[in-house]
């Protein structure tokens, strides 16, 4: 019972990263001019295309990282042939 507190704490501080790429995208006056350009493109545009890329890198991060760990081989875990 301990075990799944401790687990459940540790996963609670990485949800946090989350909430970067909803900040990113909601502060609009941020990005909202055309320069950098960057290859032709006005920042607006790149700026949010690169966030679409981070935020997959930072949920893949916090799931690898708050997903419950098993112990044992694939086949024992879910019933599998034997």
């Amino acid at each position: 019972m301990a075990h799944n507190a401790d687990a459940q704490r540790a996963a609670k501080r990485w949800l946090w990263l989350l909430v970067l790429p909803w900040i990113a995208m909601i502060w609009v006056p941020s990005y909202n001019s055309m320069d950098p350009q960057l290859w032709g493109f006005p920042f607006f545009y790149w700026y949010q295309l690169l966030w679409v890329l981070v935020s997959a890198v930072i949920t893949g991060v916090v799931y690898f990282r708050t997903k419950p760990r098993s112990s044992g081989p694939a086949s024992q875990r879910k019933g599998g042939a034997q």
